[in-house]
């Protein structure tokens, strides 16, 4: 289910925290995993590239949150917060305002792994369904007074939604007029087609991936939002010195493929995921 995911994602950021060259050092993530994060990878196809964006995407956020945290935002709200410890393991002033929002189950599984451990900021949690319009309204509205800056997180989210309930999400979102900047994913109609023939579909037949607008970046400008930042895996990858690993297989085809490919299509391949920090649309440039 999407509420299993975050054990997936958890045992990954375990798996980096341990070697010596981590990228990011998430000390609670293989408490939060347990034995269920392992399984789920280890039944799953191509762990390879799983672990690697899991990785890759951790440090994108947690660099955005830091640039987030400079241009004066003083909440965060993780909206489908998962297993998440960023307030636990980064470096944040005591009082910023970090708010986590999830099903019910997944807030008292967390509580309970974390009843010891002290968070480094106002960390709250709430039990929400997300999907239910009235009661993600009545929670988005109860922030609204909150806080003078808002930095909204939407890791590994809105790709379980549909197209309407993304819109219906960034209205929400942006009617709330104090939200500065909004942290969520991208991915290219190619790699929805990728995950469906590498087998992920059926895997996750009970979390398939639902939102696939025809423009990204055009939906989202509809319902108020532009791209502040683009971060995109693959370029990030290289840029941190952390190439994905492939299977010499794997990796033979993908340099066959790029002799033949065009300039644009080889940037397009490059750019199938990433990370985006929106902000309002209507947001003055620097």
């Amino acid at each position: 289910s999407v509420s299993d995911t975050a054990f997936w994602i958890a045992y990954y950021r375990a798996l980096e925290s341990e070697r010596a060259d981590a990228l990011f050092r998430d000390p609670l993530a293989g408490v939060l995993a347990g034995e269920q994060g392992k399984n789920i990878a280890h039944s799953m196809p191509m762990p390879f590239i799983t672990g690697w964006v899991v990785v890759i995407r951790t440090r994108i956020i947690d660099d955005y949150i830091r640039f987030a945290r400079a241009q004066g935002v003083d909440s965060v709200l993780n909206l489908g917060a998962g297993l998440d410890a960023r307030p636990y393991r980064m470096d944040l002033p005591e009082w910023l305002l970090w708010v986590e929002a999830d099903y019910p189950h997944v807030i008292e599984y967390k509580e309970k792994q974390l009843a010891h451990e002290k968070p480094r900021c106002r960390l709250e949690r709430v039990k929400v369904d997300l999907a239910n319009v009235a009661e993600r309204r009545r929670f988005l509205q109860s922030m609204r007074a909150r806080a003078k800056k808002i930095l909204v997180l939407t890791e590994g989210v809105i790709a379980y939604l549909s197209v309407e309930e993304v819109g219906s999400l960034a209205d929400e979102v942006a009617s709330l007029g104090n939200v500065r900047y909004w942290i969520a994913d991208y991915f290219s109609p190619r790699l929805v087609e990728f995950r469906r023939r590498a087998g992920l579909q059926q895997k996750m037949q009970n979390a398939p991936f639902k939102f696939k607008p025809k423009d990204w970046f055009a939906f989202f400008r509809e319902h108020g939002w532009k791209a502040k930042q683009i971060r995109y895996l693959a370029e990030e990858g290289e840029r941190l010195q952390r190439p994905i690993q492939l299977p010499w297989k794997l990796k033979a085809m993908v340099k066959i493929g790029a002799l033949f490919a065009s300039n644009e299509q080889r940037v397009a391949f490059r750019r199938w995921a990433g990370y985006v920090l929106l902000e309002p649309r209507d947001a003055a440039s620097p």
